[in-house]
């Protein structure tokens, strides 16, 4: 297992929030107190729930469960064999981290990647104290870094040197990120996708319907790897501007997406009640699209604290709720 930089295990530390923790000296350093913040006496196993599925069969041997027997089994082929259970095999993590140009956006406090970077780099360092194979994916259109799913010595420092050093570039293609992990998942994977959706979708056809679905290829590609079998999640990241346009003056609006050329010169006053509507309209086409599709759908904004994120993603995972 990779080794890492020892931090003094401060009281309150579960309370740091994404300022405090850029001022730790390594993502290393700070996915270590993300992690003792959220799970501080908490048995956290990703992979547990309330319910088991069957996966496969193996041949019984002396120490074996005899309850697991599949007696049916049995009666055909006069051997014994044992039922093996999701929970009893290694899953695969994929963890996609957006990095185009508008995951750059901050005004105060971290940048929506680097708040990503800290939730992956919280799930890549719980992975390896779990001994469970991770890997990860940055991209822009296209895929910048690759490293599979491995637990050999040093993936979590490499994990983490990558995520450190991503910076935010490029216009964004998350179904083509998708479709790439697709090719590598062969077996049953865990796929978390960490991104901020803009520029992601084709305008909505009805303006204003909350309840409209998200369309187009990365809706697609999410109810493709769940109908293929593997646990996708989706962690939706936005600035708290891009929440509630907190502005009051005369404010220049310029797209973040190379290329985007956009421009609005406007009183954000008046903008701000039909900005809050389409933001929330934004968040729900996706809450939606994702719950339909039985993909796990988590949102959050770059100024609360990453262990109280991460905290109730594995619980909510631990009480069989994804």
């Amino acid at each position: 297992m990779a080794a890492f930089p020892t931090t003094p295990k401060t009281e309150g530390s579960q309370a740091l929030g994404p300022r405090e923790l850029a001022q730790l000296a390594t993502l290393a350093v700070r996915a270590r107190v993300i992690v003792q913040g959220a799970f501080a006496g908490m048995h956290h196993n990703l992979h547990a729930g309330t319910s088991m599925e069957f996966t496969e069969h193996k041949e019984y041997a002396p120490g074996d469960e005899i309850r697991h027997i599949d007696w049916k089994a049995a009666g055909r082929v006069d051997r014994y064999y044992i039922k093996r259970f999701e929970d009893e095999t290694e899953m695969r993590t994929f963890l996609l981290v957006d990095a185009s140009a508008s995951m750059g956006y901050s005004r105060r406090g971290v940048s929506k990647l680097v708040y990503a970077t800290y939730l992956a780099g919280a799930l890549a360092y719980l992975l390896a104290q779990q001994g469970d194979p991770a890997g990860l994916l940055i991209f822009d259109e296209n895929t910048r870094q690759h490293l599979p799913p491995s637990t050999r010595a040093g993936q979590i420092r490499e994990i983490l040197r990558l995520l450190e050093t991503a910076a935010p570039d490029g216009r964004t293609d998350p179904a083509r990120a998708l479709g790439h992990v697709g090719e590598l998942a062969d077996k049953r994977s865990l796929i978390i996708l960490f991104t901020d959706f803009l520029d992601s979708e084709p305008a909505a056809t009805a303006p204003g319907a909350a309840a409209a679905h998200a369309s187009g290829p990365l809706a697609d590609r999410l109810r493709q790897l769940r109908a293929r079998g593997h646990d996708v999640v989706v962690f939706h990241i936005l600035d708290p501007d891009e929440v509630n346009l907190p502005f009051d003056d005369l404010t220049q609006f310029e797209g973040m997406e190379p290329g985007d050329g956009r421009t609005l010169l406007a009183e954000a006053a008046d903008l701000r009640e039909a900005f809050r509507r389409e933001s929330s309209n934004f968040r729900e086409r996706w809450r939606q699209t994702c719950v339909e599709g039985r993909v796990e759908y988590r949102f959050a904004t770059s100024d609360q604290g990453p262990s109280e994120i991460l905290r109730a993603f594995v619980a909510g995972r631990q009480r069989g709720r994804h």
